[in-house]
């Protein structure tokens, strides 16, 4: 009886003990769940077949130096990627289409391509491209007609975006988040005109400046996620190339048959820089190269399924026309001349030799070497006829700057140019090794005794060692050095008065080194072949 008793007793307590431990363990599930739940997690939507188009597709791509760089065999390999990929690849670039267009991609220039009353003549070019205009290797053959793919892209100073990142659309001047999304939403106007077309937007790529990153983060998530929401057609996609470019966690990518982003294991500021610039690297474009091609073969065979057999009349015969070319400005045709005005800002390029500073065709006269005197520091330059970027001839330079000591090699115009035809500076480079440190000087002033400094750093990079690294400099990166003042001072190429190639050694340490200097242009000019 005692023992029937006790064992009752042992029983109930066993009970009680279990029915808490599950109920703590409930509650902790339930904890684990909740805080699952409400983490950030990657943005994951079904995609279409992953694999290549059965047959050939042209493509063409716009684009400046970050998509020459992407594409060519050396750095990001896209070009060679699609072309495996059954895409017959042509671009554009500096000097390309109609009046240059090629050279105005930033995002305030889209409306000239897609929607301005000149669109019609820049579209006809485009889709009837089939050339290369940087190096990179087409595996497939041109198959004829014209291209179905539109890819387009801005370059890096996109990325430098005004504002708030929740600013919304409204159209105004400028690089601004409001204006951006304003101009990609008239976009849509042209694009759905198009359903024969595949658009596919590449973001812009980051800057390591992290001023506006949250702004640039906001608007190209805004593209993925938002822009498209109410766009019932299928040929208009996204790829985030900034993501991308952000870190080594962040994807846009297809994994497991569906499309993943993931844009929150990282910065917003550019993961993969080159040596003292904004263009990304080989690491990062290779990066972006597996992880945009299965994607937009996705994005293909999406379209693909509602896209028309055969191309529908062009735009200005359909009866959208009006709404798409004249987009929200006033009718009368003498009112749309003004849409011209950003040609002052970013004008038509001109001729090469008009748009070349010095190509050193004509020899060398013109440079001079200045240098710490009282130092043991010596540099030497000379025209090189068996060195050039194009032409026959480049610009070598051997320097041996002692410690703590500078030199250059220097272009002093004797009365100031008006260097504002361009956007900025593009210079080739190559070196003997990669790494040497090299200050571009852009020389203001108001006399050749008065020189005011305006500096921008990169180094040599592997590409320089093998062939020719290509440095694109805006005016903006020229910046006042500390010893010449606090920095706020501004190069003013409506006043230049040259350009230089400086060397310096930190103290205990001597720097030597010899390079190349080859075709020295204005950012917005034709590049040289």
């Amino acid at each position: 009886m005692i023992r029937r008793i006790m064992h009752k007793l042992l029983m109930e307590r066993f009970h009680i003990q279990s029915r808490g431990r599950i109920t703590r363990r409930i509650v902790i599930l339930c904890l684990i769940s909740v805080t699952i739940f409400f983490m950030p997690r990657p943005a994951i939507v079904r995609a279409d077949d992953e694999g290549p188009p059965a047959k050939p597709v042209k493509l063409v791509f716009i684009h400046h130096s970050c998509g020459e760089n992407w594409l060519s065999d050396g750095h990001g390999g896209l070009g060679k990627a699609l072309g495996d990929n059954n895409y017959f690849v042509s671009d554009t670039n500096y000097g390309w289409g109609p009046n240059c267009i090629g050279d105005r991609t930033d995002i305030v220039n889209w409306p000239e391509w897609f929607t301005g009353p000149e669109s019609a003549k820049s579209l006809e070019a485009l889709y009837k491209e089939s050339e290369k205009h940087s190096p990179y290797t087409r595996p497939i053959t041109d198959h004829g007609g014209e291209n179905r793919i539109v890819m387009f892209k801005s370059c890096f100073p996109n990325s430098d975006l005004h504002g708030k990142p929740a600013d919304p659309p409204a159209r105004g001047n400028g690089l601004t988040v409001s204006n951006a999304k304003a101009i990609y939403n008239e976009l849509l106007k042209y694009f759905s005109a198009r359903p024969d077309k595949l658009f596919v937007v590449v973001t812009a790529p980051p800057v390591r400046d992290p001023a506006h990153a949250a702004n640039a983060r906001a608007f190209n998530t805004w593209l993925v996620r938002d822009w498209l929401k109410n766009y019932k057609d299928s040929n208009v996609a996204v790829f985030d190339f900034y993501n991308v470019l952000t870190g080594p966690n962040n994807h846009h990518r297809v994994r497991n048959g569906a499309i993943e982003y993931v844009t929150n294991r990282m910065g917003n500021t550019l993961y993969y820089p080159t040596d003292g610039d904004d263009h990304p690297s080989p690491a990062g474009n290779r990066k972006a190269t597996g992880e945009f091609v299965p994607l937009l073969n996705s994005y293909y065979h999406r379209w693909k399924k509602g896209a028309p057999d055969a191309p529908l009349p062009s735009p200005e015969a359909a009866p959208v026309s009006k709404p798409v070319a004249m987009a929200e400005e006033p009718k009368p045709a003498a009112k749309e001349k003004p849409r011209e005005a950003p040609k002052t800002e970013a004008p038509s390029a001109p001729s090469v030799a008009g748009g070349v500073i010095d190509d050193f065709e004509g020899g060398v006269d013109k440079w001079a070497v200045f240098r710490d005197e009282g130092k043991e520091t010596r540099l030497t330059f000379a025209r090189d006829k068996g060195v050039s970027y194009s032409g026959t001839s480049g610009l070598r330079i051997e320097y041996d700057v002692a410690p703590a000591s500078w030199a250059s090699c220097s272009l002093v115009n004797p009365i100031p140019r008006n260097w504002r035809d361009g956007r900025g500076l593009t210079v080739y480079l190559r070196a003997e090794k990669a790494g040497q440190l090299v200050t571009i000087i852009a020389y203001g002033g108001n006399s050749s005794d008065n020189l005011s400094h305006f500096e921008f750093t990169t180094r040599t990079s592997r590409e320089a060692v093998s062939g020719w690294q290509r440095v694109d400099i805006p005016w903006a990166r020229f910046v006042e050095p500390s010893w010449q003042g606090d920095g706020t001072a501004r190069f003013n190429p409506a006043k230049a008065m040259g350009i230089a190639f400086a060397f310096t050694a930190p103290p205990g340490k001597r720097n030597t080194g010899r390079l190349w200097i080859d075709d020295i242009t204005f950012l917005s000019a034709i590049p040289p072949p």
